[in-house]
């Protein structure tokens, strides 16, 4: 094998790993971008609509960089991975769970990208229900970074892989706390039913105290 053919196969390898690890950052940078937004941890007032668009940018080159990684292991030829073995779940005779965990993670991540491309065009319920696959997504995304490829046991890729978890799920657990209309007890919680029901109480007291200061004006005339 001369030097050419060894620097040619060294590349799509390269390429493969590189490609693999960008898109899993732009995954975790727009699911933690997406929890910021859906948190209101960057205020409740109306964004700019660089903020959202930022959001689906990251997811739109996540889906670049995946075809990247998925073309490069194709043209490598050091584990000779043929179309089915980056199409279909568990047909890879190298890893077979790991190289998985990525096939269908890449499905998830496709069928996100399309719905939110159709968001306009798709009942609100489907487009979310679709939206939320992006849970799952991130943990097969992430199981996949830690079980498959070179840099998988490298301690500083699994630190990164851990902070970025961490943070997902910290803010998931903000956003569940957020985002609960009103606690089992009633109250505790802004918007809760007791609130509403004294917010109405003292709109109708008011109402009637206008209503009689009225009243008693015309009677004095």
């Amino acid at each position: 094998m001369d030097t050419s053919t060894i620097w040619t196969s060294q590349l799509w390898w390269y390429l493969a790993r590189a490609g693999g690890i960008v898109a899993w950052v732009l995954l975790a940078a727009s699911m933690i971008w997406g929890l910021l937004l859906s948190t209101k941890l960057l205020g409740r007032r109306p964004h700019p609509a660089w903020v959202t668009d930022l959001h689906r940018f990251l997811g739109g080159l996540s889906v670049v960089f995946t075809a990247v990684h998925v073309a490069a292991l194709v043209l490598d030829s050091y584990v000779s991975f043929g179309p089915a073995e980056v199409l279909v779940p568990f047909a890879s005779h190298w890893r077979p769970a790991a190289v998985a965990w990525g096939v269908i993670a890449t499905y998830l991540l496709v069928a996100i990208e399309v719905t939110s491309l159709l968001r306009h065009r798709l009942p609100r319920r489907a487009w979310r229900a679709t939206h939320l696959l992006s849970f799952p997504l991130f943990g097969l995304g992430t199981l996949h970074a830690l079980t498959a490829g070179t840099d998988a046991g490298t301690v500083a890729w699994q630190l990164v892989l851990a902070m970025a978890g961490a943070t997902v799920l910290g803010l998931t657990a903000a956003r569940q706390v957020r985002t609960r209309p009103y606690d089992g007890a009633g109250d505790g919680l802004k918007g809760g039913p007791r609130d509403a029901t004294a917010a109405a109480g003292g709109a109708r007291q008011a109402q009637l105290a206008r209503a009689r200061a009225v009243a008693g004006s015309r009677r004095r005339r």
